[in-house]
């Protein structure tokens, strides 16, 4: 039997297990100021009433991208309710990664937690660049099956081009050091082959993916693609609030069609400014898979008795606004080794043919003894403890829950539950998954990982739960996937395609409104959506541009 650890190293650990890893590299020298804060403001800045010909809600992983696309042709605003994350230590460099987790506040901080009703904590961005401002950097493509399940029509060639336009700004080949290295070796021995090298396309096998920190440690964001803007057509306000959406009937008589003029958004001194549409104009959601759903019912479009329960005048009828919401369960082990161990982000990636990904992660953490502790003397220098973890995420998921909203005040987080593993394939999935971590763990390559015991037994000293000793018995694995499950705060859906916006991302009863980022999305892409987002938001903006174009 492995060792237990003392309760608080199992709590800090444990944190790690929840939020993944970071490198400790710090850049060399200080970077020029990037292009694109010559155009960002604080929404304080802006006037009371002003038109655009697009409005893009949430400065997030598709929406920046989306906004830069879409300014080179067309005036827009880019409304993001949080800040600049250039500048911020903690969310430009590998190092702040946990700490901006862990020190979210109800309104202000970059990481905005929730726990679902299902008892997992989740975070969400609130910051220019979304979600890819605060998260592992973990870059690759989606799996070919996105393509045909999404209900989309898609452009592969468009598709290819909107990703490469990515790739030259923000992703990076990163170097491989010995957790990651080993964990490689360890996916191949166990038979996740074969050996794809570095690859951003999602394929079978194990391979290195993409990152979105360089070499020296520093994040590219989406927020770094709106270098690519013109600059005279686009302006972006940060802390600016979006409350709801102004909707308007096209023609004069009741239930004629209701069309999307502009919206509404409150600043930081509380002061309201009114964003209105241009002629053939359109207002643009990439709030995510949370932010979407809620502005949508706040704006009086969603189910007709849940609305009129919240008395907000109902604007459409939309039966399935904020259902059908899916996050992928995380789950895995974490071991103290008795080697130094660098800090170290998710570089390596294990795809197996049933649909699990397993990944792992590294980190160094400082270690405080108690407080006028009667045996140990505080240490005259930080002491820090190192922990490694093995994680496997699951295709899809089938299983799906709801939204619904927790105040009308839209900086509340909606009450959201994901009802992880509900559908019995996600937990045969997920046995698949943690059967090959074990599989890993018994490789050569997690020897030197090891304890070693009395008479010369090796062990490992995990932190938290270990796998179950009998991995062949289907109960106990089962009881471990839904007794550990976590997040990889990859949650999508609420505005899925076919049910509340069209093939083409237009919400289905309403003009000149569409959806563009993860809400629309029925199925995770591959192992980790950001490279599909930050590609969708270049994609939709080309394609908009060239219908425009064509009928001119």
């Amino acid at each position: 039997m492995a060792r237990p650890i003392c309760v608080l190293v199992q709590h800090i650990a444990l944190l790690v297990l929840f939020y993944a890893v970071v490198s400790t590299a710090r850049p060399q020298h200080q970077p020029a100021d990037p292009s694109y804060l010559k155009f960002v403001q604080n929404a304080t800045e802006f006037p009371s009433e002003d038109y655009y010909d697009y409005i893009i809600v949430g400065g997030g992983t598709a929406g920046c991208p989306l906004a830069a696309t879409l300014s080179q042709s067309y005036r827009v605003l880019l409304l993001e309710r949080g800040g600049v994350g250039y500048g911020n230590p903690n969310l430009m460099t590998q190092e702040g990664f946990l700490p901006t987790l862990l020190e979210a506040d109800t309104f202000n901080s970059p990481a905005q937690a929730f726990t679902s009703e299902d008892g997992v904590p989740n975070a969400r961005g609130r910051v220019l660049g979304g979600s890819s401002t605060i998260n592992a950097g973990f870059y690759s493509r989606a799996d070919h099956d996105f393509y045909s399940k999404s209900g989309m029509d898609w452009d592969l060639k468009l598709v290819n081009q909107s990703y490469e336009w990515v790739e030259k700004a923000v992703v990076f080949t990163p170097e491989l050091k010995n957790w990651q290295s080993a964990v490689r070796d360890g996916l191949l021995e166990a038979g996740v082959d074969p050996y794809n090298g570095f690859s951003l396309d999602h394929v079978v096998g194990t391979k290195i993916g993409g990152s979105t920190f360089d070499r020296s440690g520093r994040r590219h964001s989406a927020a770094n693609l709106l270098s690519y803007a013109k600059n005279v057509n686009i302006k972006v306000a940060v802390y600016a609030s979006v409350e709801r959406i102004l909707l308007a009937s096209t023609v004069a008589f009741p239930g004629s069609k209701q069309s999307a003029i502009g919206v509404v958004y409150r600043d930081q001194r509380g002061g309201y400014h009114h964003a209105m549409l241009r002629e053939n104009g359109e207002v643009m959601l990439s709030a995510g898979a949370i932010g979407s759903p809620q502005l949508l019912l706040l704006s009086g479009i969603g189910p007709r008795p849940y609305l009129s329960s919240w008395g907000i005048p109902v604007a459409y009828h939309h039966p399935y606004v904020g259902q059908y919401l899916y996050d992928n369960p995380r789950n895995g082990i974490s071991i103290v080794p008795p080697i130094p161990l660098e800090q170290s982000l998710i570089q390596v990636v294990g795809i197996t043919e049933k649909g699990a990904y397993v990944e792992a992660a590294s980190n160094v953490i400082s270690f405080a003894s108690p407080t006028r502790s009667v045996f140990i003397r505080t240490p005259s220098s930080p002491l820090y403890l190192t922990v490694a973890t093995l994680m496997e995420k699951i295709i899809g998921p089938l299983s799906s829950g709801s939204l619904r909203l927790a105040s009308t005040d839209v900086r509340v987080n909606p009450i959201v539950r994901f009802n992880y593993f509900s559908n019995p394939a996600d937990i045969e999935r997920c046995i698949e998954g943690t059967r090959k971590i074990g599989d890993i763990l018994k490789s050569r390559s997690m020897d030197d990982f090891k304890f070693r015991e009395w008479f010369g037994v090796r062990n490992f000293r995990f932190v938290g739960p270990a796998l179950p000793v009998d991995q062949s018995d289907h109960s106990q694995m089962a009881n471990f996937c839904r007794s550990t499950v976590s997040t990889i705060w990859h949650y999508h859906g609420g505005c899925v395609v076919g049910k509340v916006v069209d093939r083409d991302h237009r919400i289905t009863g309403i003009n000149s409104l569409r959806i563009v980022d993860g809400s629309t999305f029925s199925i995770s892409p591959g192992t980790n959506p950001q490279a599909t987002l930050m590609m969708l938001g270049r994609y939709v903006g080309l394609k908009i541009i060239r219908e425009r174009t064509r009928i001119r």
